[in-house]
């Protein structure tokens, strides 16, 4: 698998008025702060395109079928493709999800991205979005001022555009969710407002629409706009996971698709790594489910590959129903 992982979302307190809808302009960001524990398990889903959301579901369905339900946690924190999976998993079950990533027939498969999927939607090849995104951490002075670059970058690219991008990524979206609602449990999505560099949290009290939410988490190449505001992928906050949010659980299990990689600099702090030494130092315990050697195999090169999915999907099951046993105790 190439050591250069793709990136995703970004967070913030958002509040808002009346009611969800994205016409509107709800949501004022705050300073990003932690999410307030009210509860004791939290799970965190990371990014990882469209390979890494298929390798989340199966891990999920394989841990489930080894006797330990981790949707049931207290708190989910999806960034990116995890936000999908988040949206996913808490509004139908793994089984079913996992079934059809697995039932796509062959000829449904392709070699190469075809538009959009689950983790995002590239509007250019992912090598030329790499290589834009790696200049401009390259030239920033802090994540800061990363944040703020990559979103005039990406307000950019919504510019040049005909805008059909818009309603197009958002309808792909919504259709891969199983419900258009919030779950009635805490459910964090992470974006950054692309105007300010702010991290960004949406929640089931933000105003915000699910499938805007997730829209906005994943957005990788243009920003999407919610009302007034633009917002690109949540990976830019801090990582691809965002295990900070679940500062005061007291147990936080962690799925990341990327392995904690970044390709931030290290002394900017934003690696898993450095969030789970935080985490645990506040009196939290952390496990941590990094893909293994086939798994690595399963996700390629290329995580916006669609014919990936089933073999991460069954990859990411097969060790999931592994490691149930060995996260039973920790979880219960």
């Amino acid at each position: 698998m190439s050591s250069t992982p793709f990136s995703t979302l970004h967070v913030t307190t958002a509040s808002a008025p009346d009611g969800p809808r994205s016409g509107r302009n709800p949501l004022r960001v705050e300073a990003t702060r932690p999410a307030r524990a009210a509860g004791e398990r939290a799970l965190v889903l990371g990014g990882g395109g469209s390979a890494g959301n298929a390798w989340l579901i199966g891990v999920v369905a394989g841990l489930c079928d080894a006797g330990l339900d981790v949707i049931d946690a207290d708190l989910v924190i999806g960034t990116s493709a995890g936000s999908t999976a988040a949206a996913q998993l808490t509004r139908a079950s793994p089984g079913r999800l996992l079934a059809d990533i697995l039932s796509v027939p062959e000829s449904g498969r392709r070699s190469r991205p075809a538009g959009p999927d689950p983790g995002r939607v590239p509007v250019r090849p992912a090598a030329d979005h790499l290589h834009r995104t790696n200049e401009i951490i390259a030239a920033a002075e802090g994540p800061a001022d990363m944040r703020r670059r990559i979103g005039a970058a990406a307000i950019e690219l919504d510019a040049a555009s005909d805008g059909s991008w818009q309603g197009q990524w958002r309808a792909t979206v919504a259709a891969r969710l199983p419900s258009q609602d919030w779950p009635p449990s805490r459910m964090l999505i992470t974006a950054v407002d692309a105007q300010t560099g702010q991290p960004v949290v949406f929640d089931r009290h933000s105003g915000v629409d699910l499938a805007d939410a997730v829209a906005a988490s994943c957005a990788s190449g243009p920003a999407f706009r919610i009302g007034e505001r633009s917002y690109v992928d949540g990976g830019y906050r801090r990582s691809s996971e965002n295990a900070d949010l679940a500062a005061g659980y007291g147990r936080v299990l962690v799925l990341s698709p990327l392995g904690g990689r970044t390709r931030h600099p290290l002394e900017w702090g934003m690696q898993l790594a450095v969030q789970v030494g935080e985490l645990r130092a506040g009196g939290s315990r952390v496990e941590t489910v990094v893909p293994d050697g086939r798994s690595l195999d399963a996700l390629g090169d290329n995580l916006m590959d669609p014919s990936t999915r089933p073999p991460a999907a069954r990859a990411g099951y097969d060790q999931g129903l592994a490691q149930g046993a060995l996260l039973t105790g920790f979880w219960r």
